[in-house]
């Protein structure tokens, strides 16, 4: 029987865009043992808030048995700590007692590969071309990347195809469906709404947030509400699209888990290249994208239905700036407004 870890420590859209990993290898091998490595902010997105991290795969955990979780933030912070030391020994053993027969290091960083080597394992597979170049030198297999957009390169690790979408990936909590229910009514909200995300990884990838709430204002003389999902250190950025709306759109602020019972009932889904993107898009809610510096093919919306917005303008820069980003300036709020309609009119 395979023993198979993943390592995919952070981020949100990142991790979003690995979970078909699992996915594949969980179609390919139904009675395999298939653990994650996750840093502990991300869990939410492998199992649902409560439920065990350990056992057979459910609802709650569809995608693997058991969970490792890991804090690399605190640990690079507090690294002569003796506390420090003390989690690093327990996770090598936590993890080299699994006796797993492969694992898969889909991060490609430095930190990620060194964990993969706690394993033991005779085979640790990882890009020949990782994101820190150095990483490859702790993988027994290195794998060339195929295609273009990452979801299929993160799959060519496993030599598997990739799986269709659904919110069959995602963890399902009763309770927090329940807290879904109860928000929409509070909001006088019936299904049929819009999510709208104006918040992004750094501050060039960002459409005005007023442009946002312009999107909702349109949307709503078609009856169509809006909720524009508010992050941490994003309730500025809602605060203007709600003003700019008119009242259309509402704030939305939640954790990972009531995001992913949200958009369950969504109708459409707006907003750039950022990690509440990509969980709609896997979700196979209907994804208007807007993009400026970031390379749709590689990093936009993977899975149908979905429609790009990208003025011409735009020049691919991957540089982690704040800066605004001249196409983004130049996509219009009618633009976008004009995708969501073709996707609603499906």
């Amino acid at each position: 029987m395979e023993r198979i870890l993943i390592v995919r420590l952070s981020a949100m859209g990142d991790l979003i865009n690995s979970l078909p990993v699992a996915a594949a290898l969980r179609k390919q091998y139904p009675d395999s043992v298939i653990d994650w490595v996750v840093e502990e902010r991300w869990a939410e997105m492998l199992h649902a808030k409560g439920s065990p991290r350990s056992g057979p795969p459910s609802p709650q955990k569809p995608l693997v048995d058991s969970i490792h979780t890991v804090n690399t933030r605190r640990w690079r912070d507090n690294w002569s700590a003796k506390t420090t030391r003390t989690e690093i020994a327990a996770l090598r053993r936590e993890i080299r007692d699994r006796e797993y027969t492969t694992v898969i290091d889909v991060q490609g960083a430095i930190r990620s590969a060194v964990i993969a080597r706690f394993a033991r394992s005779p085979r640790v597979v990882g890009f020949e071309k990782p994101r820190e170049p150095q990483a490859k030198y702790f993988y027994t297999e290195r794998i060339k990347a195929a295609g273009t957009h990452i979801i299929e390169q993160n799959v060519s690790l496993t030599g598997q195809r990739i799986p269709a979408p659904g919110p069959e990936m995602l963890p399902h909590d009763n309770g927090t469906e329940v807290w879904c229910d109860d928000e929409l009514k509070r909001l006088d909200i019936s299904n049929g709404y819009a999510v709208l995300s104006p918040g992004a990884g750094w501050g060039a990838k960002e459409w005005p947030a007023e442009r946002y709430g312009e999107v909702a204002a349109m949307l709503a003389r078609d009856g169509i509400m809006s909720l524009v999902n508010v992050g941490p250190k994003e309730t500025e950025l809602a605060k203007i699209a709600e003003r700019a709306s008119g009242g259309a759109a509402r704030p939305l602020r939640c954790s990972i888990g009531q995001l992913i019972a949200m958009l369950r009932r969504a109708a459409l889904f707006v907003g750039g290249d950022t990690g509440p993107m990509h969980l709609a898009n896997l979700m196979a809610v209907p994804v208007v994208a807007i993009f400026g510096p970031t390379n749709p093919a590689r990093n936009g919306p993977f899975y149908l239905p979905f429609e790009v917005v990208r003025h011409e303008s735009s020049q691919t820069d991957y540089g982690h700036h704040d800066r605004e980003h001249e196409g983004l300036l130049n996509t219009t709020s009618a633009e976008v407004y004009a995708a969501a309609r073709k996707l609603l009119s499906r």
